[in-house]
């Protein structure tokens, strides 16, 4: 495939983590052609390290600013990045002229030489890799970390062959334009998620498809059973099927039974996994994200004392309902990745009526509150801090529920002020929980920004 654009035209389109990587490998395989990259941001904007990899990786040609998609119309090739939406209209005029729209994700899946287990779902996604990685290492097989938790796909392209597996963690925006799909494939679940960057969650839904539309028999489908949209989904793959449960005890399958991890093959054939308790991740929902990783273990074949000895030693990744300390008798903890009402109902959902004060609000992506405020006047959090620009919304949405019981609301600007508040409001032996239900931009460059500075503020200000 790459030999072919030898006398071709290419453009990456989009100079973030991505496409600084999409240059690197092209650098390597044509080490005199000219290539163009194309950004939003201006050249004074770009960071030193982007701007020594300009002069390091030249020839380039460089369309910088806000017309950076005029660009598109002088290539053959477009390497589009992931948060450059397939519906945009440049990249459409560009498909209708014949021009090839390749993807970071689309130049791996064609040469990957070893096996890929892809990771998928609106929340989890990063745990799950990274329980898959460390439990398959423990194995000592030759396993690689890749895709949004790890480094970018095609870093890892070179030095690896048919012994390797790729644990390959995938967003909709890599899936959408798809065309293989993962040898294993976990499908964790799908609830509405990016309706500012999707027309509606059906969108949504589609851009998730080829993430196993194009498996055949010989492939495996790990999903999760007590979802309805993921099991009507799991019906497209021609895969071989293994659901996992929370709520129910289904041969084959995994599923919690007795204050176990169970996994079962068949009705006669029940192993027992790992205690609950055992486990060191907080809440009912990481079960969803454990039990995936056993039945990828189970597939590799590895024995139940080396699945159960990973998991005990697996480290929960920062910012994931993250302890950070108790200070002035308060217990803070940081779940700054849950964007999104769901995973916010899933953090209050394992301290229930525990929580003094919680965080909400942030970047707008015209998802549904309604359920989050129910949760929320069911354990009757007495203090909700509110940022913009939906935190307005939010308590719109509280207010409306509210009957005998209505909690105490304030907006902050910013992260020093909102923990102020926090220090104030919340009484002694409460949890003060960051878990937004929203995205961070606006406020915050990221979550992993949002968290940081909660941490940063909480152990400044508790003096």
């Amino acid at each position: 495939m790459i030999k072919a654009w030898e006398d071709k035209k290419i453009l990456i389109l989009g100079f973030g983590r991505e496409g600084l990587s999409s240059l690197e490998f092209l650098r390597q395989k044509f080490h005199d052609k000219e290539i163009g990259v194309a950004d939003q941001l201006k050249f004074r904007d770009l960071n030193y390290k982007l701007k020594e990899k300009i002069k390091k990786f030249s020839p380039l040609k460089l369309h910088l600013g806000k017309d950076y998609l005029k660009a598109i119309d002088k290539y053959n090739i477009i390497i589009r990045s992931p948060g450059l939406s397939m519906a945009s209209p440049a990249l459409i005029r560009a498909k209708e002229k014949g021009k090839i729209i390749s993807s970071q994700t689309k130049i791996f899946f064609d040469l990957c030489p070893g096996i890929i287990i892809g990771v998928t779902g609106t929340k989890g996604k990063s745990t799950t890799s990274s329980l898959i990685f460390a439990i398959l290492k423990a194995a000592r097989k030759k396993v690689k970390l890749i895709g949004n938790i790890g480094k970018p796909a095609l870093t890892f392209l070179n030095g690896n062959g048919k012994d390797t597996i790729f644990i390959f963690e995938l967003s909709s925006h890599q899936l959408v334009d798809l065309k293989k799909s993962p040898h294993t494939a976990v499908l964790l679940n799908i609830v509405p998620e990016h309706l500012d960057y999707y027309k509606n969650f059906k969108e949504y839904l589609n851009a998730k498809k080829s993430f196993i539309l194009y498996q055949d028999k010989d492939d495996y489908l790990i999903y999760n059973a007590s979802f309805p949209v993921t099991r009507k989904l799991s019906k497209i793959s021609k895969a071989k099927k293994i659901p996992f449960y929370i709520d129910r005890q289904k041969c084959p399958g995994c599923f919690p039974d007795g204050g176990k991890l169970v996994y079962c093959y068949s009705q006669s054939g029940k192993e027992e996994i790992i205690k609950i308790k055992d486990i060191p991740l907080r809440g009912k929902f990481n079960l969803q994200n454990v039990m995936p990783a056993i039945i990828v273990a189970k597939i590799f074949n590895l024995d139940n004392q080396t699945i159960a000895r990973a998991i005990k030693k697996f480290k929960p990744l920062p910012h994931r309902l993250e302890l950070v300390g108790i200070f002035k008798g308060i217990t803070f903890y940081n779940d700054s990745l849950a964007t999104n009402p769901n995973a916010t109902i899933a953090a209050i959902d394992t301290f229930k009526n525990k929580i003094g004060t919680i965080f909400l609000g942030g970047h707008e992506r015209n998802l549904d509150f309604s359920a989050l405020a129910k949760q929320i006047l069911l354990y009757k959090i007495k203090n909700i801090i509110l940022f913009p620009v939906n935190g307005k919304r939010i308590w719109q949405e509280i207010q409306k529920r509210a009957g005998t019981f209505s909690p105490q609301h304030f907006f902050a600007k910013n992260m020093k002020e909102a923990v102020k508040l926090a220090y104030q409001h919340t009484p002694q032996g409460k949890i003060c929980l960051l878990s937004c239900a929203a995205p961070s931009f606006g406020l915050f460059k990221d979550y992993k920004d949002r968290g940081d500075q909660f941490k940063k503020w909480v152990k400044k200000l508790r003096s």
